[in-house]
Formats: structure tokens, C-alpha cells, sequence
């Protein structure tokens, strides 16, 4: 059985996107889960965030591309008419954390992600191997060896735009959260994003009953958003508070007639939104120092220059996150061990 597969996706850029997977994987980590980082993001800075430069050159450079070691090895042989999905290989980054590496090559497959769209309306078993493919590779990752080494969740972090590349990844989930930073076009991005994920359902589900194969699993396309994330990541200092706090409170509204289509909720305040699983404070300093050590912000030491003022600070970014995770929990099926 396929663990819960978690999206996070705005069609906007530059909203810290990655570094909330990023962060999330390994709180889900350490609050005892087994975790599947998936990075579905042709840009594949999810990748980066995990593996030092050395260990990309290896995968991607390294003479050895038979290891189906990145989402793009395998679907290739799909791609190239030679076969199906290739069972991944993941990168280990920790017992009980693993990646499914991205790959710059995925972009190539956006094309035939685009043209067999339509072919399974015409009953194209071929059409449906390729749609599929994302959610077979992602389903074959959680359970490599046995039951007892099957995954928890897995989290997919996606790149900014509506293509045909996103809309296979967001068929392949189960749930979808929206990172949001607070600007305009954030906001605008909500307008198009809850209209062309209920559309992207909806066709799946047109789709679903004309798959030719009986013995072909297919994804459900369930992709329920459950809410969104304000990150103040990139916060400009020339910009006063006023002016994020002027987006902020139009977030819920939009949010609630856009991707839930919930016009007649009124909400008191932005923080009491139901949909608002959280909002995540600027780390300042904090991020570039967890990038360069290759670890999530709680995980920073004196070591790796956290003293002073950032101990207390880490130690915050730590509840934050599990918080969220905690929220995220909460609203799908994914069961923390310390829950009752």
C-alpha cells in the first residue's frame, strides 16, 4: 500500500518552496517516520539542498547511468519506447530518510507527458503508463525491500509553472499543500492554481475508467489541497512589515473562493483561518548557515556557528516546524509514532 503522498506546489517561484520539503522530510524524520523526499522539480534544488556537489557529479556526470538512481533514469526507458518504469534506486541520507534524486533531464519529458494526455481518452494503454508513470515510480519507492522498511509518507517538492510535467505529479498525490510567500503575486498565483488543479482532477477522473489494462494500477488523483504555508523567507528589509501584512490578510479570502470554493466563509482574522497550517518567520542568518553545513536549521551547532542568539532561534525554528508537521498530520492520514 502506497503511504500518503504529500505536494507541495504554487505556481509561483521564489517562495522557499524547497527549503519547507526540505525542512519538513527531516522533522518527519525525527519524529520517528520513515520519509521519502521525492524531488519532481526539473531545477532539482531539492537535490542540492541534500547532496553536496561532489556526490551530484557523481550521479549526474558519473558514467554509471543504468543505476536508476534519479526520477528521470526511470521513466527513460518509457520515454525511450523500450520498456516500462524502472524500479528506483533511492540515496540513502539516513536510515529511515531517503531521496528520490531529481534530474535536469526530467524537463524532456514534459512533452510526451503532454501528447498522451489526450490518448487516454482513446483507451491508449501506453497513454496510461506515461501518465501514470510518477505515481508507479513514487508507489515502487515506498517499499523497496519489505513492509517492515516501507515508507510513511512520501513528500514531493514540484516546480513553479502548470505544465504537463506538474500536472502527472499532482495526479500522483494524495494531498496538496501551497506555499505562499506574502505578495501580489503569490496571490495571483491562487487564482490560477485552484482552477487548474479542479480541472486537472476532474479530467483524471473522466480518464480513470477508460484505462484499457485491468491489471495497471493507476493513481486516484485524489490531490486534496488541506492548506497553505506563508513563508517570509526571502522578506526584503527595504519593505515594511505593513506592506506583507497587506497580503496576508488578503490571502484567506482568495484562498477560500479560489482553490476551495468556500465564498461565503467569513474569517475574523488571517490567523484564524482554518487553512493557514502556518506561518513560518524569516531566519535571517540561519538559512544560508544550514545550507552550507548540509543540515535543516534545527539541526545547526555551535560547531556550525550557531551561538549566541541563534541557539534560542534554532531551538524556535524546531517548534515551528513541529507544529506544522504536527498540523500537516492532523489533516490526512499520516500517524505520528508519539500520537495517541
Amino acid at each position: 500500500m502506497t503511504p500518503p503522498i504529500l505536494a507541495f506546489f504554487n505556481n509561483k517561484g521564489g517562495v522557499g518552496k524547497t527549503s519547507l520539503v526540505y525542512h519538513l522530510a527531516w522533522m518527519y524524520f525525527d519524529l520517528g517516520l520513515k520519509v521519502i523526499a521525492a524531488d519532481l522539480d526539473p531545477q532539482a534544488n531539492l537535490t542540492a539542498a541534500f547532496l553536496d556537489e561532489d556526490r551530484l557529479e557523481e550521479i549526474w556526470e558519473g558514467g554509471n547511468t543504468d543505476s536508476y538512481n534519479t526520477i528521470f533514469r526511470c521513466v527513460k526507458p518509457l520515454l525511450s519506447g523500450i520498456g516500462d518504469i524502472a524500479t528506483p534506486n533511492l540515496e540513502k541520507i539516513e536510515d529511515g530518510l531517503s531521496l528520490l534524486i531529481g534530474d535536469l533531464q526530467l524537463s524532456g519529458f514534459e512533452d510526451e507527458l503532454s501528447s498522451q494526455w489526450s490518448d487516454c481518452l482513446d483507451r491508449k494503454e501506453r497513454a496510461f503508463r506515461v501518465i501514470s508513470a510518477f505515481w508507479r515510480v513514487l508507489s515502487q519507492s515506498a517499499s523497496v525491500d519489505s513492509a517492515d522498511d516501507s515508507a510513511d509518507v512520501i513528500l514531493v517538492d514540484l516546480g513553479p509553472n502548470l505544465g504537463a510535467l506538474n500536472r502527472a505529479a499532482l495526479i500522483a498525490s494524495d494531498y496538496v499543500i501551497v506555499p505562499l510567500s506574502p505578495d501580489l503575486f503569490s496571490l495571483q498565483g491562487l487564482k490560477n492554481l485552484g482552477p487548474t488543479v479542479r480541472r486537472w482532477r476532474g479530467e483524471w477522473q473522466e480518464r480513470l475508467p477508460k484505462n484499457p489494462v485491468l491489471d495497471l494500477a493507476l493513481p486516484p488523483g485524489k490531490m486534496q489541497p488541506i492548506g497553505y504555508v506563508i513563508l517570509q523567507h526571502g522578506v526584503r528589509f527595504d519593505r515594511p512589515v505593513k506592506a506583507f501584512q497587506r497580503w496576508i490578510e488578503r490571502i484567506p479570502h482568495t484562498y477560500n473562493t479560489e482553490v476551495i470554493q468556500r465564498q461565503g466563509e467569513i474569517i475574523s482574522t488571517p490567523a484564524r483561518d482554518p487553512n493557514r497550517l502556518a506561518l513560518l518567520k524569516h531566519y535571517q542568518s540561519l538559512m544560508p548557515m544550514a545550507q552550507e553545513s548540509h543540515k535543516p536549521i534545527f539541526h545547526l551547532k555551535p560547531a556550525d556557528g550557531a551561538i549566541g542568539s541563534h541557539i534560542s532561534a534554532v531551538r524556535d525554528v524546531y517548534q515551528d516546524f513541529k507544529a506544522l508537521a504536527q498540523e500537516i498530520a492532523d489533516r490526512t492520514e499520516l500517524l505520528l509514532p508519539d500520537s495517541p
